[in-house]
């Protein structure tokens, strides 16, 4: 899990998205995801996100699958407070599920779908990021930093509110 630890009135400045703090995360996260039919408990420690400082969150948790209709098709919960872009997809605000497999060694299929209905969204190529010196289960950058979503050695970009 990220933290952080004394944000500056400069990090959180009107409009400058940031990394979410642990209790954030904590208020934000359901124990146990909507996962279509079921409610799938979310793994906190795993937990990325990001917030503009007004309210608004993207962030992502690893799903606990084991033993449900979800093992092997989704890994993540994802929650955006806000529309984004990724790949040649848009997302708008809401709850979402996220699936990954490989597609070659240096890259994964990452799709995406409804929470509620299991719908399929659309899906982005994540590729190896020889930047990454410390594979994640899922980590999310601000805007304007690295305006990447990582999973584990693989990340693919994203733009907030298109």
């Amino acid at each position: 899990m990220t933290a952080v630890v004394g944000i500056s009135a400069q990090e959180t400045k009107s409009g400058a998205w940031r990394i979410a703090t642990d209790s954030e995360l904590k208020a934000l996260i359901p124990p146990r995801a909507p996962v279509i039919q079921e409610r799938i408990e979310t793994e906190l420690r795993t937990a990325s996100g990001i917030t503009d400082g007004k309210g608004k969150y993207v962030a992502g948790v690893v799903l606990i699958t084991a033993g449900y209709s979800a093992e092997g098709k989704y890994s993540h919960f994802f929650i955006a407070q806000t529309p984004m872009k990724i790949g040649d997809f848009q997302l708008n605000a809401g709850e979402y599920l996220i699936g990954w497999k490989h597609n070659t060694e240096d890259s994964l299929a990452v799709s995406f779908y409804e929470a509620a209905s299991g719908k399929p969204v659309g899906s982005v190529e994540a590729v190896r990021n020889a930047s990454i010196t410390r594979v994640e289960s899922f980590r999310i950058w601000p805007p304007g930093d690295k305006s990447l979503i990582q999973i584990g050695r693989f990340t693919f970009s994203y733009q907030i509110g298109n």
